[in-house]
C-alpha cells in the first residue's frame, strides 16, 4: 500500500486536544512531527488519544508536512499498576477476563475528571474516571459517544475498569440488534451485573 507517498509509520503522541480537532505524533524516524487530525481518529472509531499512545498510521507528505491518512493501531501509553486506588493491581492484571460490553457516553467532563456511561440495555451508570481513560489510551470522551468497557463493583457503585473503542465492544458484547435476540440479551446483561456483584 506504499503508494502516492503513503508510508506505515509508528510513534508517540505528542499531544492531542479533541476541542481543536487535531494533535502530534512524534516521527520516531526523525524529522516532522505528524498532524494526527480528529477526522482521521473518528476513522479508527475513537474521539481522543491520550498523550504519549504509541500509534500506529500510514502517513503521506502534503504541502503542509507531514499527516496521517489512516490510523491502523493504538496502544495506551506505558504504566505501572492500577491507575486509581479504586481498582488493585489483581484488577489491572486480569482485565482481559473481564466480559466487554458495549456502552454510550452518558457524559464526561475531563476537567472533573470523571463521567458516566451507560452498557446497552442496563439502565445503572458506569463510574469512568480520567485516569482509567488515560491508562486505556483515551484523552477525553464526548456525550454520547460509543465505547467498550470492562467494569467492576468499585466502593461506591459500577465503574470502568478498562474503556475501548466501540468496535472492541461491539465484537465481544451483542452481536445482533435484532428483536429475536433482545430477551437473551438483557439475560446476559443480569448475568454479567450479577458475576460482577458477587
Amino acid at each position: 500500500m506504499e503508494e502516492k507517498g503513503l508510508k506505515l509509520v509508528s510513534g508517540l503522541v505528542k499531544w492531542f486536544d479533541p476541542a481543536k480537532g487535531y494533535g502530534f505524533i512524534l516521527n520516531e524516524e526523525g524529522g516532522a512531527d505528524i498532524l494526527l487530525h480528529a477526522n482521521v481518529l473518528r476513522n479508527f472509531g475513537r474521539s481522543s488519544v491520550a498523550d504519549q499512545s504509541r500509534v500506529t498510521v500510514w502517513m503521506q507528505p502534503t504541502q503542509r508536512g507531514l499527516q496521517a491518512t489512516e490510523v491502523v493501531s493504538i496502544e495506551p501509553p506505558v504504566s505501572e499498576g492500577a491507575p486509581i486506588a479504586d481498582l488493585d493491581n489483581g484488577v489491572i492484571e486480569n482485565l482481559e477476563t473481564l466480559p466487554l460490553r458495549p456502552a454510550r457516553v452518558k457524559w464526561f467532563d475531563k476537567g472533573k475528571g470523571f463521567g458516566f456511561a451507560n452498557i446497552f440495555g442496563h439502565p445503572d451508570d458506569v463510574f469512568l474516571h480520567v485516569e482509567v481513560l488515560r491508562h486505556s489510551g483515551f484523552a477525553d470522551l464526548t456525550i454520547g459517544e460509543a465505547i467498550g468497557i470492562r467494569v467492576v463493583e468499585g466502593p461506591r457503585g459500577l465503574m470502568a475498569a478498562q474503556v475501548t473503542s466501540w468496535d472492541r465492544g461491539a465484537e465481544q458484547g451483542t452481536s445482533s440488534l435484532g428483536v429475536d435476540s433482545l430477551g437473551d440479551q438483557v439475560q446476559d446483561i443480569k448475568d454479567f451485573m450479577a458475576h460482577v456483584a458477587e
